[in-house]
């Protein structure tokens, strides 16, 4: 397990201080505020974190309410909303500075049998054939507008080995595409299979949480290939996430390869849609992901 890694984790071993209450650490990201897959994973493991072993999650919906502070912890509250036979739901809201800046409701059911089918998994080369981030993002830094970007993602994606099967946002800029971006990733280490009875690492709640940190990553990327814009690193567009939901269809690892297939089918308003699927290397469709975001043209 890498440094980066283990940082990782550490930022989801939330600490309970009262039978409902969680606070988290928080760092700084590559744009001055919390990012989003952070605190959207955080509240998904406190949420998990008071919910039988037996449930496992199966669907996230959340709103990003304001930008967080990256200097201060985070504190998290979960309401009990329903214990049912089958089904657990949670609420959980996120504060700093007495302020909350996001809200999650989560929903964990007890695994059953049912009826089967999916998408089918788009085809997409190897990753292991792919460039990874420290060999792609310097081909590309004379793009980028102000001084140490390359570093600042290169730290801020260590923990997550991401390979891009098309060429990035940020190669393209100025040269409108399909609004279809396909991206493989895998955390950049192995995680435990049987962790420790003390830990705090349920298995499958901490891949759950680490798909659900790594799902923000690059999912308007779609919007932005629709017209040609290369992003903030570029300077060309200012944005953020505004809402992000996720269902859990099978079982998966986040520590082994996943292909993040993902489409923009509308950009309105200031906003676009990114909706995307999560395969497993083997073809199992694992998780549906829809996002909407801020995005804004810089004026002047």
């Amino acid at each position: 397990m890498t440094d980066a890694l283990d940082a990782l984790l550490d930022l989801l071993d939330l600490e309970r201080i009262e039978q409902d209450i969680f606070r988290g650490p928080s760092r700084s990201s590559v744009v001055p505020r919390v990012f989003g897959g952070q605190v959207a994973a955080q509240a998904l493991m406190a949420a998990g974190r008071t919910v039988p072993e037996d449930r496992a999650a199966h669907s996230l919906h959340a709103y990003f309410l304001r930008p967080g502070d990256p200097r201060a912890p985070i504190v998290f509250t979960v309401d009990r909303i329903r214990d049912g036979r089958s089904f657990t739901t949670r609420r959980v809201v996120a504060v700093q500075h007495g302020r909350p800046i996001f809200h999650l409701s989560a929903s964990f059911q007890t695994y059953e049998e049912g009826l089967e089918h999916q998408t089918e998994m788009p085809s997409a080369p190897a990753p292991e054939t792919l460039p990874t981030a420290a060999e792609m993002l310097p081909r590309h830094a004379g793009r980028f507008v102000g001084p140490g970007v390359v570093d600042r993602l290169l730290e801020a994606r260590a923990a997550v080995d991401l390979r891009y099967v098309d060429a990035p946002p940020y190669a393209t800029a100025g040269e409108p595409r399909e609004p279809r971006s396909q991206v493989w990733f895998r955390t950049a280490g192995k995680l435990a299979d049987d962790p420790p009875p003390d830990s705090v690492w349920g298995d499958p709640l901490l891949h759950v949480c680490l798909a659900t940190y790594v799902s923000d990553m690059t999912l308007l990327d779609s919007v932005l290939l629709a017209h040609g814009r290369g992003g903030w690193t570029v300077g060309d567009v200012v944005g953020a996430s505004l809402d992000h939901a996720m269902w859990f269809h099978r079982p998966f690892r986040v520590d082994e390869w996943l292909l993040y297939y993902q489409r923009s089918p509308s950009s309105s308003g200031g906003r676009g849609l990114g909706q995307a699927r999560i395969y497993t290397q083997d073809g199992r469709l694992a998780i549906s992901v829809i996002q909407e975001g801020l995005i804004r043209v810089p004026r002047g």
